[in-house]
């Protein structure tokens, strides 16, 4: 079996929050797809996130 490879792209101002369509900063690459968070539901859902997530991009250190 190999290893799925996982596309390193940065999260642009065109990617928006699943939850409430603000400017994603994480995106959480799950086993069935991949979510988009913005800074706000990244802190509220990142520890349950990161239990199941194959892979996470965290740009919110990007937040001005």
């Amino acid at each position: 079996m190999s290893t799925p490879v996982i596309e390193e792209k940065n999260l642009t101002a065109a990617d928006r929050c699943d939850a409430c369509g603000a400017q994603a900063y994480v995106r959480a690459v799950m086993p069935y797809g991949e979510l988009l968070f913005c800074g706000h539901h990244a802190n509220q859902h990142l520890a349950k996130l990161q239990e199941t997530a194959v892979h996470i991009v965290d740009e919110r250190n990007t937040i001005k």
